[in-house]
């Protein structure tokens, strides 16, 4: 599994404060919104809507916040209306950056991209300026526990109908085809796996080094992003070095 791999995302981010877990259910919760606006609020006929039930439930979302999420989403709770907008740019040292947003002020959210980006010395482009060097994919995450076997867990993936499947340290990585994602997340499911990190992520076709002097100011970057209320999810193509995604 390269650097850029979603454990790798998964373990860096788990090094910091369980506060942290809060911004990860509001995020979650936005998608809930934008789902359930969508398609109804029943997953039974929501396909969107499960799968983003099944990645809340992967981030340990307690199943009171889905619930309240829900209800919240469909005018019981009263609604938010969220828009959904994606910047691109590059970060230090070249990296090409994605940065998908969920947001109820389009003005502040573009600013507040701007202002991260600027301040570590990258750039804001244009819609299509980094996003063909990524591969929309479904990745989901196991856990690789005592007793499991590589190979087996490989073959259950594919017959379960994934494209890919990576071996890393601690964890096995799934591929699927964006159109089969929520077919081979169930079918896993239905044999008893849980998920570290189960969603629809963006893999860079090729990774980017960077040197020592420049990581930091990727890293806080990152971060920067990753702490923004209306920031969703963060994709780079940088290859971030074992050291940097443990803490």
């Amino acid at each position: 599994m390269s650097g850029h791999s979603k454990w790798a995302n998964i373990k860096r981010q788990k090094g910091k404060a369980d506060a942290v877990r809060g911004k990860i259910f509001t995020k979650i919760g936005r998608e809930i919104a934008v789902a359930v606006k969508a398609g109804g609020a029943d997953p039974n006929s929501n396909a969107k809507l499960r799968d983003v039930i099944a990645k809340a439930k992967a981030a340990n979302m307690p199943n009171d916040n889905i619930t309240r999420s829900i209800k919240k989403a469909s005018g019981e709770l009263g609604a938010i209306n969220y828009e959904s907008i994606t910047y691109e740019g590059y970060g230090p040292g070249g990296v090409a950056v994605i940065v998908e947003c969920l947001t109820d002020n389009k003005n502040r959210t573009a600013a507040d991209v701007r202002h991260i980006f600027d301040k570590s010395g990258g750039s804001m482009g244009t819609n299509g300026c980094v996003s063909y060097l990524f591969d929309s994919k479904g990745v989901l995450i196991i856990e690789k526990k005592a007793g499991m076997d590589d190979d087996e867990m490989m073959m259950t993936a594919i017959d379960c109908g994934a494209d890919d499947f990576n071996v890393g340290e601690g964890a096995y990585e799934i591929l699927t085809d964006v159109g089969t994602f929520s077919a081979v997340r169930e079918g896993l499911e239905k044999l008893g796996y849980a998920f570290v990190s189960s969603e629809i992520d963006r893999i860079p076709q090729n990774s980017v080094a960077v040197d020592e002097a420049t990581m930091p100011k990727l890293m806080r970057m990152l971060d920067n992003f990753e702490d923004n209320d209306d920031v969703q999810n963060v994709y780079h193509n940088a290859d971030l070095p074992e050291e940097e995604d443990e803490e």
